[in-house]
């Protein structure tokens, strides 16, 4: 592991990926306010017990936030326990089954061979902007029934919301914080404003799309309100591309750095699912998740009080030598490969099929047009600082020549 940090100068606060941890599985942060849990084996407990470790985040971040009412979290599925949660999920669910996933394969695969033919006829390939970002963007996009032309736009909101070096805590003044949510509301505002017009429209104009899907939904008997809307439609749109983005970043960051792991996968193509899960564990793209308490417990031989914010460090648990021997080690014959990317229990990421899909189609098409896959030594590898993520922005490869 430390050969990849050494070559692509990771910065220090993905602290995660400079070693192992010689501290305890999990640990209270005074300077911060957070429970950290570091262990994969206390991280398997928190994401299997929703009941003592809420999603709900904002019940105990709320009191410590500056007021607000322009930030809704109705609908966002992600911080909503059962059994609302399992209400909301269903309604979109039958979009992911294994057959709707599947029969996008052709279109992923012809999008990816357009990106790249673009790519070719400039003679050089950034693998974020010319694929890995592009490609989810529009399949999502397609799916949930926006403009893919308004690309520019989704990655515009990503980045404000995601793309920063702000360190997690409860411990910070409070016009600190305003000010990180000041931040975080302009680009949450505008993608609101974008997706509630297109929700107004599919009222009065349904389609074949999720967003009407949503429109048309009903929970209990009664349809979902519009801000349930907007906010399930705008975590479909962002997890259903970032997480890819980063995958494949990851993985063709994997190969180049371990290029005797490029040869083998290169001679046995059935081999390019273990190398997205060996990935998915070395480099996690959502490399930490929050939990709230509600109750005192017991974890990793420490007493957790009721409403405290947990931080679930995943990336670091996906290295935890108690599971996985070797962890700095990029194997992709690790078997089995439990490995928490994609989360565990009632929340596991409802996109992981079709993330998987993506990044098995686009990595094998690569393998076809690009031999050797490898990164410019004359461009850096830029990373994404923040803490909470793990994957690049920029990744420039050499298009070979002819």
């Amino acid at each position: 592991m430390a050969d990849i940090v050494e070559r692509y100068d990771i910065p220090q606060q993905l602290f995660w990926l400079h070693g192992p941890r010689q501290g305890r599985p999990v640990e209270f942060d005074a300077a911060t306010g957070l429970w950290n849990v570091y262990g994969y084996p206390e991280l398997h407990q928190v994401l299997g017990d929703p009941t003592t470790f809420s999603s709900d985040t904002m019940r105990v971040t709320r009191k410590l936030m500056p007021e607000t009412d322009e930030l809704s979290m109705e609908g966002f599925i992600t911080q909503i326990d059962p059994p609302e949660h399992g209400k909301l999920r269903k309604l979109v669910s039958s979009a992911f089954t294994r057959k709707v996933v599947a029969d996008l394969e052709p279109r992923i695969a012809a999008l990816t061979h357009e990106l790249l033919d673009a790519a070719a006829e400039r003679g050089r390939l950034e693998l974020v902007t010319d694929l890995a970002y592009p490609l989810p963007v529009i399949v999502i996009a397609e799916l949930l029934g926006v403009p893919a032309s308004d690309r520019a736009l989704f990655k515009q909101w990503a980045d404000g919301l995601f793309d920063h070096e702000g360190k997690i805590s409860l411990a910070e003044p409070s016009e600190d914080r305003g000010a990180d949510v000041q931040a975080a509301l302009k680009p949450w505002k505008e993608m609101s404003h974008y997706l509630a017009t297109h929700a107004a429209e599919r009222r009065t104009r349904p389609r074949a799309d999720l967003l009407t899907k949503l429109v048309e939904a009903e929970v209990d008997g009664e349809r979902l309100p519009d801000d349930q809307v907007v906010n399930f439609a705008i975590v479909l749109l962002l997890a259903g591309h970032v997480t890819t983005t980063m995958l494949l970043g990851n993985t063709v960051l994997c190969l180049d750095a371990f290029p005797e792991q490029q040869d083998r996968v290169r001679a046995d193509r059935s081999s390019v699912p273990a190398v997205i899960e060996e990935s998915l564990r070395l480099l996690t793209p959502f490399a930490a998740l929050a939990r709230s308490t509600t109750r005192e417990v017991e974890l990793g031989g420490e007493t957790i009080p009721a409403d405290q914010l947990v931080m679930c460090w995943l990336g670091q648990a996906n290295r935890d030598p108690r599971q996985f021997p070797d962890p700095g080690v990029f194997d992709p014959e690790r078997d089995p490969n439990p490995h928490l990317a994609f989360g565990r229990g009632i929340h596991f990421c409802l996109g992981a099929p079709l993330a998987r899909l993506e990044g098995r189609v686009a990595l094998g098409i690569l393998l076809d047009r690009l031999d050797p896959l490898r990164a410019d030594p004359d461009e850096p590898v830029e990373f994404i600082p923040t803490p909470t993520m793990t994957g690049v922005r920029r990744l420039p490869l050499l298009w070979p020549q002819r």
